[in-house]
């Protein structure tokens, strides 16, 4: 029985990992928005760029702990969540910004971008339509 055990231990964490590897984040946009780079994005989340062709860009996150954002913040940050917490625990007390507005799903996230000017955030490609203005993809 305990033979038995391993390979079934072993199945289940190669078939999670697999999942998680499957799961790819692409960046959306308002339709208005142009293609970005990686170290645009990265700025963007960090709060160093406030403005695209002096337009306001306003990110929007998942809230914590959720895949797309983990991954999100893995991908495209090269942060994971407690550091990326700290630095905007930080950023706010000195008086530079605010992180990110959070959304509960990726439902009501898609709904605000589509209709706000500027607006950037993060799905799964798998939720990606024909309509969607993808701005990034990893």
């Amino acid at each position: 029985m305990r033979l038995l055990k391993i390979p079934i231990a072993a199945l289940l964490l190669l078939m999670a990992w697999s999942a998680w590897a499957g799961d790819q984040v692409v960046l959306i946009g308002h339709p208005s928005m142009r293609k970005l780079d990686l170290v645009t994005v990265q700025r963007i989340y960090t709060g160093k760029v406030v403005e695209i062709d002096g337009n306001p860009v306003i990110p929007l996150n998942a809230q914590p702990n959720q895949v797309n954002r983990l991954r999100f913040l893995s991908d495209y940050l090269q942060q994971d969540e407690e550091k990326f917490v700290a630095y905007w625990t930080v950023r706010r007390y000195v008086g530079k910004g605010t992180p990110p507005r959070e959304f509960p799903d990726s439902a009501s996230l898609i709904a605000y971008i589509q209709k706000t000017p500027g607006a950037i955030g993060y799905v799964n490609d798998s939720e990606v339509t024909p309509s969607m203005n993808v701005l990034l993809r990893r």
